[in-house]
């Protein structure tokens, strides 16, 4: 198709006009566009996956999960995530995640599921029972050791300085030796 310099002049000012008119009706259309974050809270938190501590932006509604993003004023991680990390609202979001406390009994097949208050007790019973049975006062040369043999500890890496600090010294003053770290791992 040839168009002649006179006609493509006079469909120029045409296209340019209708080009103005849908220009407007677009940005008055995202004027009224509201955001899936609109009425949202912002809680700011840390990955959970490795040591590396990188910062995130988890926007919630009613309790519930919109949107994580990364920090970009994280001092670690400057808004970026991995693979892992960006995949973290499916995690929070999935319809398989236990959300309650359940316990399987001693021979018993099949889980069932129990109160945070009894699981929190009952834990709170079997670590108490084991510091009890296996707590040492004076090792072999009669020396006073105070400590525990019969439990061990692996730490989080999504715990922060302050966490860290005081798990290790409720594990100490448990008298645990057998004290590891997942960063360390």
């Amino acid at each position: 198709m040839a168009i002649s310099r006179r006609d493509f002049l006079k469909i120029g000012p045409g296209a340019a006009a209708g080009s103005a008119l849908l220009q407007s009706s677009q940005a008055a259309e995202a004027k009224t566009r509201t955001s899936k974050l609109d009425g949202t809270t912002l809680s700011t938190s840390i990955c959970p996956y490795c040591a590396v501590g990188c910062g995130l932006l988890v926007y919630s509604r009613n309790n519930d999960v919109i949107n994580i993003e990364g920090d970009p004023e994280h001092p670690i991680s400057r808004g970026r995530l991995c693979a892992k990390g960006s995949s973290l609202s499916q995690l929070v979001n999935s319809p398989y995640r236990e959300t309650r406390p359940k316990y399987r009994p001693p021979g018993g097949d099949a889980r069932q599921e129990v109160s945070w208050d009894w699981a929190l007790d009952k834990i709170a019973r079997n670590i108490k029972k084991s510091r009890d049975t296996n707590f040492v006062r004076t090792n072999s040369q009669g020396r006073e050791v105070n400590r525990c043999e019969g439990i061990a500890s692996v730490g989080s890496a999504a715990l922060d300085n302050e966490e860290c600090y005081l798990y290790q010294k409720w594990l100490r003053s448990l008298g645990l030796i057998f004290i590891e770290h997942q960063a360390r791992i």
